[in-house]
């Protein structure tokens, strides 16, 4: 019997600029997961140097931070000068198409009422707008960050955070909203990682 086959053929997806993105923002999250955390439920540790020579956590955070609002900014310029699977389009579901894709992928993925596998180039529309949820969740985490850096701070942008503070009755609920996000993180990144290897398994297209 002679096998036949299939003609396949390779498109560039991920663009490096997106792949940069990708893994300075994973670092930058795993970082800050920690550091948030600590911060939060801090360790009852005793220093015999001054405080001020035990700032290198904070350090970590402030460059971590600082990092990952940067490369947020580079990624929402490619939402823009990025290929078709970068634009913004990709992400929110304007189309039937799309909305169409999220049904398909909840009813096979999710529910397992179908065995037959989805094929997408990229993301499908069901990712693409979870991936647009986390986007939403980065620039929370980012503004309540600054807020919460700016009642400590000098820097020029810090008197425009203090009537958010101010409005939110506090630094505290800007804190916990903050301290919330971090768990978005940590629950992401597991789904996250788990569906990386389900889809690279069942789909084999070496998307990953």
């Amino acid at each position: 019997m002679i096998s036949k086959k299939a003609h396949l053929t390779e498109v560039y997806v991920w663009q490096l600029p997106v792949r940069i993105f990708h893994w300075v923002n994973a670092l930058c999250i795993v970082i800050l997961c920690i550091t948030g955390y600590i911060i939060g439920n801090p360790p009852a540790i005793m220093h015999a140097t001054p405080p001020v020579d035990n700032y290198w956590f904070g350090w970590v955070r402030l460059i971590a931070g600082f990092i990952f609002i940067f490369n947020f900014l580079v990624r929402i310029y490619w939402f823009f000068a990025g290929n078709r699977f970068s634009r913004w389009q990709n992400y929110i579901p304007l189309t039937r198409r799309q909305w169409r894709s999220i049904f398909d992928t909840t009813k096979v993925d999710i529910l397992l009422l179908s065995p037959k596998p989805l094929y997408d180039i990229g993301h499908n529309s069901l990712a693409a707008f979870t991936y647009f949820g986390l986007f939403l969740a980065m620039f929370v985490q980012i503004f309540t960050g600054l807020a919460m850096f700016a009642a400590s701070s000098n820097a020029f942008y810090a008197p425009y955070f203090e009537k958010l503070l101010i409005g939110s009755g506090g630094f505290f609920p800007i804190r916990n909203i903050h301290h919330i996000f971090l768990w978005v993180f940590v629950l992401f990144t597991i789904v996250h990682i788990y569906l990386v290897f389900y889809h690279d398994y069942i789909e084999r297209n070496g998307i990953a």
